[in-house]
């Protein structure tokens, strides 16, 4: 029986998905968390704690060096929202173009006995452009992104796409209309419209600033709805006072980019809809059954991802670091034990390692001092002995 704990009200039919096996909110000592945004940064976790899995695409909210040093494995659940994003997107997008924004104050600000007369005379001023045969770049063309640019595609939109490290699976969504190049440069020059779909890192903070604005056509619409900072919103500033930018939408405000005419701030609801929290929730559980059950770390942020078959009766999973001889140390404890390995799989992710041994024979008695023995291995953060079910 495994304990799951859930934070910042996790839709209920995401709870559903658990099956009997698991318990929610019923212990102090979980083995998993499933969270959404709530800070855990300067948390401290329980030794039971083997996993924390977020609803969601960001884990910024989760300390992943401390958390890895005491072998939890995180997960996110990519793609759960992003059509929620897409069509806010789409939808603000057709709002620049068409001023929809100007308009609604205008009607706000009259409505006195004429207003039928004096609409029919000013409403020129709000004279906006069709999405049709426009140029939209779009940077990143990962779950969002290729539903942005598909979606574009749609609307009789001409489409460039950028993104250096676009996965085999991406590529498959992507219509095949949509032009990629190699470079944002190439990408957003000309383009009408530019959005940004990036996971935030240290090579996507402030991707696009100065340099990037000034190769985007005069009165070119901006979108972010990444994370904040990879946008610079300072060059925004300084791009939308010169013309540059006619409009800038984004999901996360800050002072400098607040009370400006051409800015829209929508409050962080990029994912926010009944559907993108339930799905959310479903491939959460979903997402903690998989690695509890089997040791499964598909979309894991901190270890690499593997998916094995498990056709054994035991399995054992041993995170620790990325150093030689390991798998030889590992090995060595399984076999002075007596114990036949029958499959052996092995992954790094940067100083992290995640190594998998499946047998067909781990007695009971056996399991307590094959652990603690591995353990010893000072470069060892967990070892774990799953049983088939």
């Amino acid at each position: 029986m495994y304990a799951v704990k859930t934070f910042n009200a996790i839709a209920q039919v995401g709870l559903d998905a658990f099956t009997e096996d698991f318990t929610i909110n019923q212990t102090d000592e979980p083995d998993a968390y499933l969270i959404r945004s709530i800070n855990l940064l300067k948390a401290d976790f329980p030794e039971s704690l083997k996993t924390i899995v977020r609803a969601g695409a960001g884990v910024n909210n989760v300390p992943l060096g401390r958390a890895t040093e005491q072998g939890i494995a995180v997960f996110n659940t990519p793609g759960s929202n992003a059509n929620a994003v897409k069509e806010l997107v789409i939808s603000l997008m057709i709002a620049t173009a068409r001023n929809l924004f100007a308009a609604h104050d205008y009607s706000d600000r009259h409505t006195e006995a004429d207003v039928s007369q004096r609409t029919e005379k000013d409403k020129t001023k709000f004279n906006g452009t069709e999405l049709a045969g426009k140029r939209i770049a779009v940077i990143g063309l990962g779950n969002v992104g290729s539903m942005v640019a598909n979606a574009a595609l749609a609307l009789g939109m001409k489409v460039i796409g950028y993104d250096p490290y676009l996965s085999a699976n991406a590529a498959w969504r992507i219509n095949n209309r949509v032009k990629r190049v190699d470079s944002i440069k190439k990408a957003v020059k000309g383009a009408d419209f530019v959005t940004v779909h990036v996971p935030k890192n240290n090579e996507t903070i402030n991707l696009l600033t100065t340099k990037e604005i000034s190769e985007m056509k005069d009165g070119v619409v901006l979108f972010n709805y990444s994370r904040i900072g990879i946008v610079d919103n300072q060059a925004v500033i300084k791009a939308i006072r010169s013309q540059k930018i006619s409009h800038y939408c984004t999901d996360f405000g800050e002072p400098i980019i607040a009370d400006h005419p051409n800015i829209t701030i929508t409050p962080h609801i990029g994912g926010s809809t009944l559907e993108a929290e339930s799905n959310g929730a479903i491939q959460g559980a979903n997402t903690v059954m998989d690695y509890l059950e089997s040791g499964d770390t598909t979309n894991c942020v901190n270890l690499p991802n593997m998916q094995i078959p498990f056709e054994t009766a035991y399995r054992v999973t041993v995170i620790h670091q990325n150093v030689p001889n390991m798998v030889g140390q590992i090995s060595t404890q399984i076999a002075t034990r007596g114990i036949n390995i029958e499959t052996m799989s092995n992954a790094a992710k940067e100083k992290v390692a995640y190594t998998i041994i499946d047998v067909d024979d781990l007695p009971v008695e056996n399991q307590s001092a094959l652990i603690a023995a591995l353990e010893k291995i000072k470069e060892v953060y967990r070892v774990r002995v799953i049983k088939h079910k």
